[in-house]
């Protein structure tokens, strides 16, 4: 990954920062598939800039890398971001910087919701749904998912399903850094398993 964007998110009072999150990351998200190169697999990829931020936990910047600039300039972020502009602001297409000496994988934390796990649980133990969900919220008090999380409306989903109503979900994203670069496969989050960006 040589070249980066930012698009700065800005929220004012009509618009706070999770909700310039949600409707930025869907732009996001819906260019990257338009511009896939693979099944779910993109050229573009992800870093959140400010993740673990003391005043919002994703930070209001988020970072668009590709190996060139090229793919940086078609993807056009510029059309996609069009109805936010006057809630986001994004830079041009600069090289990254030669000093950088930390990686970072951003990937997808799969969180299973709780009322699945009840509706499982319940079935296995031939006890009333309602008492299994109230003893999992109880119990999961101590273990919730902490991450940072974007609400995400999946497109594919949505096609395949054939439905007319959006298919919402919580899109936890988990960071590790690494002292070097660890090549690998990015998805139309922009998200991987394996692979890492430039953490500066």
């Amino acid at each position: 990954m040589k070249h980066y964007l930012d698009i700065t998110l800005l929220p004012d009072a009509e618009a706070n920062l999770g909700f310039l999150w949600q409707k930025v990351f869907q732009q996001v998200h819906i260019a990257l598939v338009d511009n896939k190169v693979g099944d779910n697999e993109s050229a573009v990829a992800l870093s959140v800039v400010g993740y673990r931020d003391k005043t919002f936990p994703l930070g209001n910047k988020l970072r668009l890398f590709a190996a060139s600039e090229d793919v940086l300039q078609k993807l056009d972020m510029q059309r996609w971001l069009n109805r936010l502009s006057d809630y986001c602001h994004l830079s041009s297409v600069k090289p990254v910087p030669v000093s950088v000496k930390q990686y970072a994988r951003f990937n997808r934390k799969n969180v299973k919701s709780i009322e699945k796990k009840a509706q499982r649980r319940a079935i296995h133990l031939a006890k009333p749904y309602e008492e299994v969900l109230a003893y999992l919220i109880e119990e999961d008090k101590s273990k919730a998912c902490k991450l940072p999380f974007i609400n995400v409306e999946s497109q594919d989903t949505k096609k395949r399903e054939g439905q007319g109503v959006s298919c919402q979900f919580l899109l936890f994203i988990e960071q590790t850094i690494f002292d070097a670069p660890v090549s690998g496969k990015f998805d139309c989050y922009g998200l991987s398993k394996t692979a890492t960006v430039p953490w500066f």
